[in-house]
């Protein structure tokens, strides 16, 4: 079928589509076309990766623009996001606009309501729909990225509901979910009402195999001669093998550590296969990856990429992964070696993948687990790209005849496993029963029940009251915190339980949060406002901490308010922050400075040898990550203190920001006087400062590590900056001009111009001072804000 015979779509699409060289459709996206996907029909796309599912997609999105309609497009990730939106951009020059929302969760995305295309996360489309984004009404197609996910324990369950509540909210709504091949499409597309292309049709050839030997076994039964030579390594001469070929390499690895290990070794393989161009591109990009971050982890990674090798993680910065990705894709770095998820989605084609591991440590198994077939068949699906590639090869590694075997049966030979939903869980349903009460959307237990019946784990259970049980119980847990209120079935949202769900907290969270806040005003000599109680007055819900054999509550100066530390640690004691594992020795060094600081933690202590005791110290010890970071410590010196990446340090660092706005907020409900050390606590996290920089990092291009050197400059306010001298301020800013003139314009200076302005001597040393005592080194990193 030729693009110019799909009717509905605008007639510049098709023009657009042909001047990008796509004239002919693919069988799926042909079949996609009969089954009505560009005439507002539900459709579930289940093909493999690559072969042109963003494609049906713009044809759902467009024909509905055309109607009259807005089109939103989910993804699951913040970095799909940001690349849909830029491939959707080019509609612009065409009057469609594009809009995409992933950041602040209590934000009603007013600003969206003219855009056409609106790309966004699951979890921000939810918490849209519950801060009254009026314009999800005037929605005519939503498309669903990854819709596969649905099986995630983490995104799964947002997903599935807020899928269900748009198509209940919207019942005319065209619904396109797009997913790699799974073992139950049918299910997925009965529960959408939608019809089904099921595929494995792919434009270019997928080869599947298994290394072993002095060799690669193919799915087809054939064999090529791969030798290890003396290195002995697989993965090694399987990299130096696809270079020789002129292509890139992905490496999937089971950790951190050895994607990091991995990259080192393998540098040396593609520091030969690199060219004098593409070793000046990697130099250039080494150095933007220096600038990231003062930490090894960053210099590591800067090393590798000289080299043409990389490793991509989760403890890595976003813009470190950012890096990666685009000089992966350029096909200047030769090899990356990656966790599993590189996988979701991401943008990285390769020529060849290579699966090294395929088990992980799964703590709740205590022990190493094997990875789903369709987590595999995801890695699998990264291989070759048309237009890039000539084939596509994926190949596990084994070490001994029977493995090879049994990778053949276990995930060469065999299908993806069904998507199930994992919606009938207690954190799933805490969080979307309040929001469906607070909004609105349901006003009776009934009206609940009925409208959990419409969901993906509805369709698929024999057992529908193991579903209700579930939500019963959730609602007796919000009863007894007071977010909701139940009389004869009907269900109200309290004024906290509708600010909970609009902040887009765990309502665990949310209680944890006021509980200590209600400890912090007793602490401080105030009263105890707005206890928690069920509607028929009886005390409500206890803590864990609470429930410990009547341990003391700490004495807490009257007259201080909440330390920023007690602050960090209420926020860490939340289900929605994941805490820092204790390693060796962290048990006794924690419980020592829980005992050295114990009047400043907030709520009662459970006892050392009671089960959560060892949750509660992660917590302190995720806490103390986050007083260093607040205190200026370097970022290198708190990655390696606490063996995190700086990925870890800014992911925590965001989650506390976001808390703490959430305890503010609340402190403000309960009339708790804490709020004020609560804005400081959380404008210290986010700028990374001490309390007497807050004032000048908030000023835009500033940061943590510029504030301190102006402060030691004698530039102590946002107004010192707006009247400072230029030359001290370029002195303090290591005479980057175009820094100091930016910085002087954000501060409101009359004359930012640097023009025949020489940097201060005394600031120079100043600043110079200041980094050799360690308090911030190196230059350019900004504040969280910058990073988020």
């Amino acid at each position: 079928m030729r693009v110019a015979d799909v009717d509905g779509v605008p007639e510049w699409a098709v023009d657009h589509l042909e001047g990008e060289g796509i004239e002919e459709l693919y069988p799926p996206q042909a079949e996609a076309v009969e089954k009505g996907v560009a005439d507002g029909e539900n459709l579930v796309a289940s093909v493999p990766t690559a072969s042109g599912k963003t494609l049906v997609a713009q044809l759902a999105m467009l024909s509905a623009v055309e109607r009259g309609g807005k089109a939103l497009y989910i993804v699951p990730l913040r970095a799909l996001a940001g690349e849909k939106a830029s491939e959707f951009a080019a509609f612009e020059d065409h009057g469609v606009s594009v809009g995409v929302s992933t950041g602040n969760y209590e934000s009603d995305g007013a600003r969206l309501a003219d855009e056409d295309v609106i790309v966004a996360t699951s979890e921000k489309v939810d918490s849209l729909v519950r801060n009254g984004a009026d314009w999800i009404d005037d929605l005519a197609c939503v498309v669903a990225d990854e819709v596969h996910l649905v099986d995630d324990d983490h995104r799964g369950p947002t997903l599935e509901v807020t899928l269900a509540k748009l198509r209940q909210r919207v019942p005319a709504l065209q619904v396109v979910a797009l997913s790699a091949t799974v073992g139950n499409a049918d299910e997925v597309a009965d529960w959408l009402d939608a019809a089904l292309v099921d595929s494995t049709w792919r434009p270019i050839e997928l080869r599947t195999g298994v290394h072993y030997g002095q060799a690669v076994h193919y799915d087809d039964g054939t064999q090529a001669e791969l030798a290890t030579g003396r290195s002995d390594s697989q993965t090694a001469a399987i990299v130096d093998d696809t270079l020789q070929d002129g292509g890139s390499t992905l490496v999937f690895v089971n950790s951190r550590r050895n994607a990091e290990a991995a990259a080192r070794r393998l540098a040396d393989v593609t520091k030969t296969g690199i060219t004098d161009a593409e070793r000046e591109r990697l130099q250039a990009v080494a150095d933007e990856i220096r600038g990231v971050s003062d930490t090894e982890t960053s210099d590591d990674l800067a090393d590798a990429v000289e080299k043409g090798a990389a490793f991509h993680h989760a403890g890595l910065a976003r813009e470190h992964r950012e890096l990666v990705e685009d000089a992966f894709r350029d096909r200047a770095v030769k090899v990356v070696a990656a966790t599993p998820t590189l996988a979701a989605g991401v943008n990285t084609p390769s020529r060849r993948v290579v699966v090294r591991d395929w088990q992980r440590y799964d703590g709740t198994a205590g022990g190493m687990q094997p990875l789903s077939v369709l987590e595999v068949h995801q890695m699998f699906g990264r291989a070759g790209r048309p237009g890039r590639d000539p084939y596509g090869e994926a190949v596990l590694l084994a070490s001994s005849h029977d493995e090879l075997e049994e990778l053949f049966d276990r995930y060469v030979y065999a299908d993806p496993e069904p998507v199930r939903s994992k919606l009938a869980a207690e954190p799933a349903l805490r969080t979307h029963v309040l929001a469906a009460v607070a909004t609105g959307f349901t006003a009776t237990e009934d009206a609940l029940l009925a409208f959990l019946g419409e969901t993906l784990y509805a369709t698929q259970t024999d057992d529908a009251s193991r579903l209700e049980d579930v939500a019963l119980d959730v609602l007796a847990y919000l009863d007894r915190n007071g977010f909701v209120e139940r009389e004869a079935g009907a269900l109200r949202a309290t004024t906290t339980g509708h600010l909970v769900s609009q902040l887009y907290v765990d309502p665990m969270s949310a209680a944890t949060l006021v509980d200590g806040l209600r400890d912090a005003a007793r602490a401080a000599g105030q009263p105890a406002t707005a206890e928690r109680a069920s509607a028929d007055g009886e005390p409500g819900f206890q803590t864990a901490s609470e429930m410990q054999a009547d341990a003391p509550a700490s004495d807490g100066d009257a007259s201080a308010d909440p330390s920023p530390l007690g602050l960090f640690h209420l926020v860490s004691r939340t289900p929605d922050m994941y805490e820092l594992y204790l390693r060796s020795g962290d048990r006794e060094r924690y419980t020592e400075l829980a005992y050295e600081r114990e009047d400043e933690l907030l709520g009662r202590t459970p006892r050392e040898e009671a089960p959560d005791f060892e949750d509660w110290l992660s917590a302190l010890k995720t806490a103390k990550l986050l007083e260093d970071w607040a205190s200026e410590l370097d970022e290198d010196r708190i990655a390696e203190r606490y063996d995190v990446g700086p990925g870890d340090i800014r992911g925590k660092v965001e989650t506390a920001e976001w808390l703490l706005h959430a305890a503010e907020r609340l402190a403000g409900e309960l009339d708790a006087d804490c709020a004020t050390a609560v804005r400081a606590a959380r404008k210290r996290v986010e700028y990374g400062v001490r309390e007497e920089l807050l004032d000048l990092a908030g000023v835009r291009d500033v940061g943590r590590k510029r504030a301190r050197r102006l402060y030691e400059a004698g530039i102590e306010s946002r107004a010192d900056l707006r009247n400072a001298e230029k030359g001290v301020v370029l002195g303090a800013v290591r005479g980057r001009e175009k820094t100091a003139e930016r910085i002087l314009a954000n501060a409101g200076h009359p004359d930012p111009e640097m023009d025949g302005v020489d940097a201060d001597a005394d600031a120079v040393a100043a600043a110079e001072e200041g980094d050799a005592a360690g308090a911030s080194g190196g230059d350019g990193q900004a504040n969280l804000g910058d990073f988020s």
